[in-house]
């Protein structure tokens, strides 16, 4: 997966995971570094294997990775981890050799990954690459293991109390 490796490499995605790994040091709650990206990247690959979509297997690992890298931006700044996410990631993707039609495909899916709100799209396969998305960000954290979770934010629905992937 040549273009994951550029984008692991990329200045600017090595900077912020950086930033984010140093601000959430002894944060109690989940993490957003790279293991948590790479858990949700095999949980939807899995997805879209079972689905039988025809999703390029670095176009996942991209989406996942690139999806929580606006995190230190919203703890330094208070704006949205989800969009800035989304901007960072034009960026880098523009850079990394994806095209168009990957690059929207991709921000679109960080743009609503928080809420899982996405913008209405025409194609029904894109939309369910959004929802796939979104079930495996929320599937990649076991609450049912937490030492946070009565301290927790999410709502009781949002959280994952089983093992499937």
């Amino acid at each position: 997966m040549e273009r994951v490796e550029k984008i692991r490499n990329h200045p600017l995605y090595v900077e912020n995971q950086k930033r984010i790994d140093e601000l959430e040091l002894n944060r109690i709650f989940c993490c957003h570094g790279v293991n948590h990206s790479l858990d949700v990247a095999r949980i939807l690959y899995i997805f879209v294997l079972e689905q039988g979509l025809s999703y390029q297997k670095d176009v996942i690992y991209a989406t996942a990775l690139l999806h929580d890298l606006g995190r230190g931006l919203e703890y330094e700044a208070q704006v949205s981890h989800h969009e800035m996410g989304a901007n960072l990631a034009r960026h880098i993707l523009s850079e990394c050799d994806f095209s168009v039609e990957e690059i929207a495909l991709i921000t679109e899916a960080i743009a609503g990954h928080r809420t899982g709100e996405i913008k209405q799209t025409d194609n029904e396969e894109n939309r369910i690459f959004y929802d796939l998305f979104y079930q495996a960000d929320k599937m990649s954290r076991n609450c049912f293991d937490c030492a946070a979770s009565e301290a927790c934010y999410w709502e009781q629905e949002k959280r994952n109390y089983s093992i499937r992937y």
